[in-house]
């Protein structure tokens, strides 16, 4: 029977607590969201949400093509220009999502006959750019600037060092600046995610990149999403004009899909002006995180101490980790649970997101909540 195997993969998960489904949410839901990427608390602000109906009346419903036909608005090229300036570097690149953006970093920057090195931590958008890409991939321990020197001395010719900035399951942060020295001994370039820096650390919310000295540096790539921070959709790559352009004539992900619709252009424009505009934004995420793990340690949980606003919590098995994600739910608090093959060390956790729009009392009833509903 076609698609017979099907069955067989359904009950392994079943058998592992594995299964996954779709919960579709409201518009208006009672339930404290400590589970989305809105980091700053921008998907429905009034501005933002302006900015996409204004650019939808403006372009239309979808940007008709992809970006080399007539996929390209005015108003894209201006995203482009302020992100690029805001984050510090010569050119970016607007993509439908942030997974094509890494794409297509990652397969146009390890051409055949070059090494990409990738942290054993990195997500699932860069380790699909390391399969397609047609250099050879060695993956070395997370967070390990030792391994990647390591790495890097035993190829001769091109060389890539890829790594999130912030990886998305524990919070915690790649050593940018010390991966940079590597590189830069080496002759090799640095292509890093920022999709859980950018809005939340550096100055204003101008990502790890920035915080690090990295900025505008000519071996420097830097993706990023507009989905977290700015609460909108798509993904972009940042660095020096020639990879840029580089990436125009080269990236399938760019060349071959449909450009990203004119309201998220729109809404994402909108949310980095308004972070322009309030800084503290950025600050306040890092100190609601802050404050999560405190009360969360403080009562006896195990949660890793987050370096920007994602925030952890050990679970003791996938199954204890779902009825936990559920109990919470149950108590009116939503909670992301991750479990294999989603971590890659195989620990079951709940991640919480530290939201900057979120109070004192909502703080408070997230910790109660999690502290009653443990297993």
């Amino acid at each position: 029977m076609a698609f017979g195997w099907i069955d067989e993969e359904a009950e392994r998960r079943r058998r592992a607590g594995l299964v996954r489904t779709l919960r579709p949410r409201p518009a208006d839901s009672p339930l404290l969201d400590l589970a989305s990427n809105d980091y700053l608390g921008l998907a429905r602000h009034p501005e933002v949400t302006e900015g996409a109906a204004r650019a939808a009346r403006t372009w239309g419903g979808g940007a008709t093509g992809s970006r080399l036909v007539t996929g390209t608005t005015a108003l894209h090229a201006e995203l482009e220009r302020e992100l690029a300036d805001f984050c510090g570097f010569e050119a970016a690149l607007v993509f439908s999502s942030g997974y094509a953006a890494n794409l297509a970093a990652v397969t146009t920057l390890a051409p055949h006959g070059s090494l990409i090195v990738s942290d054993a931590g990195n997500h699932a958008s860069l380790i699909d750019g390391c399969r397609l890409a047609r250099g050879t991939t060695q993956v070395v321990g997370h967070a390990d600037p030792d391994a990647v020197d390591k790495a890097l001395r035993t190829h001769e010719g091109p060389a890539v060092v890829v790594s999130d900035t912030v990886f998305s399951v524990d919070g915690d942060a790649a050593p940018l600046a010390a991966f940079a020295a590597a590189c830069r001994e080496r002759g090799a370039g640095l292509v890093v995610d920022d999709a859980h820096g950018l809005g939340v650390l550096g100055d204003g919310g101008r990502g790890a990149p920035q915080a690090a000295g990295l900025a505008g540096a000519d071996d420097v790539v830097v993706t990023v999403t507009l989905s977290k921070s700015l609460g909108s959709q798509g993904g972009a790559v940042l660095g020096p004009a020639r990879v840029i352009d580089h990436l125009v004539n080269a990236a399938r992900t760019f060349i071959f899909d449909t450009g990203l619709a004119p309201a998220a252009t729109g809404a994402a424009l909108a949310a980095l002006r308004l972070l322009r505009r309030e800084p503290r934004r950025a600050a306040r995420a890092r100190a609601v995180a802050g404050e999560l793990h405190a009360r969360l340690t403080a009562a006896g949980l195990q949660a890793v101490r987050p370096d920007a606003a994602v925030v952890s919590v050990r679970a003791p098995s996938p199954e204890a980790a779902v009825g936990w994600a559920a109990d919470c739910r149950t108590a009116g608090l939503v909670v992301g649970c991750f479990r294999p093959p989603s971590v890659p060390d195989g620990i079951s956790r709940l991640r919480l997101t530290a939201r900057a729009d979120l109070s004192a009392g909502q703080i408070e009833r997230a910790v109660r909540v999690i502290g009653e509903t443990r297993p």
